[in-house]
Parts: C-alpha cells; sequence; structure tokens
C-alpha cells in the first residue's frame, strides 16, 4: 500500500467518522467505528511506507550495480 492509498484511507476514514450521522444504516453498522478503522489503517499504511520506501530504493539499486553484460559464449 502506497502512501497515496493511506492517505485516502484517512480522509476516508475522516468523513466517515466526523461527517457522516453514525446511523445512516441502521443500528447493525456503526459508521464512526468504519471511519475509524480506515484511518487506523491508512495511519499504518502511512507509516509501513515510510519505513519501507529506503529499503525498496536501495534493493533495485544494488540489482543495477552487480549486472553483468556478458556475450553469448560460442
Amino acid at each position: 500500500m502506497g502512501v497515496g492509498v493511506s492517505i485516502f484511507f484517512l480522509t476516508l476514514g475522516a468523513i466517515l467518522r466526523f461527517a457522516i450521522e453514525p446511523d445512516v444504516f441502521g443500528k447493525s453498522v456503526h459508521m464512526d467505528v468504519v471511519g475509524i478503522i480506515f484511518m487506523i489503517v491508512g495511519g499504518v499504511g502511512v507509516v509501513l511506507s515510510i519505513v519501507l520506501a529506503p529499503r525498496r530504493g536501495r534493493t533495485s539499486e544494488d540489482r543495477l550495480m552487480r549486472r553483468e553484460n556478458r556475450p553469448p559464449e560460442v
């Protein structure tokens, strides 16, 4: 999950938590709880994206540095 998707989940969660009545769909679904869950998922996604981003870049760099171009043997 990238930073963009995480921000989307944070925004969607905030809308569901603060802008919509909690009992829109009746007593069985609490939209404020669903909004909190989306905000938690978005926050965890942002943190993981920031923590794992340097590792992802370093791995691709190592692969490019070790590539060897040898002609095929005849």
